[in-house]
This record gives C-alpha cells, sequence and structure tokens, in this order.
C-alpha cells in the first residue's frame, strides 16, 4: 500500500469514526491504519484538517519533516455516505 493509499484509507474512516463514536469497528480500522502509517511509512504524526469547502488536509510528519496532502472532500466523505444510507449498518 503505497503512503498516499494509506493516508486516504485513514481519512475514510477517522471520518467514520469521528462521526460514530459508538462504532468500534471504526476505532479498531483507525487504529489500524494508524500502525501501517507508522510502521510502513515512518509517519510519526498525522491530523485531518479542514482545507476548504472541497478539500481536507491531512497534515504529517515522515522522517522528522513536515507534509501536507490534499484529498477531495466528497470522495473522502464517500464511506460514511455509503455506511449511513446501508440500514444494517444502523441499527
Amino acid at each position: 500500500m503505497t503512503l498516499q493509499d494509506a493516508l486516504f484509507n485513514w481519512l475514510q474512516i477517522r471520518i467514520v469514526a469521528d462521526a460514530r463514536p459508538l462504532d468500534e469497528a471504526a476505532g479498531k480500522t483507525v487504529g489500524f491504519f494508524e500502525e501501517i502509517l507508522r510502521e510502513d511509512h515512518g509517519v510519526s504524526e498525522f491530523e485531518k484538517t479542514e482545507a476548504d469547502e472541497y478539500r481536507l488536509r491531512i497534515d504529517y510528519v515522515r522522517q522528522g519533516e513536515k507534509h501536507s496532502v490534499f484529498f477531495d472532500r466528497e470522495h473522502a466523505e464517500r464511506l460514511l455516505a455509503d455506511i449511513g444510507s446501508n440500514p444494517k449498518y444502523n441499527e
């Protein structure tokens, strides 16, 4: 998994976990992607921030250097929308 993919997957599940704090599976999955970011990619810090109405930004530190990456907000929020539209996950 590339760093870009790991960051995007972390962002998607972080959005889900923030919106659904009682969803234990989402919380565990956040931890899984954080482990991938740390162990496979050497990322020591990462934070989701609002960039603008169309994009979300992740600020992260890798090998002591600060970086930022932007993702399309609608694309990043798609997993939460898909979960919300499935009655199986909303009982």
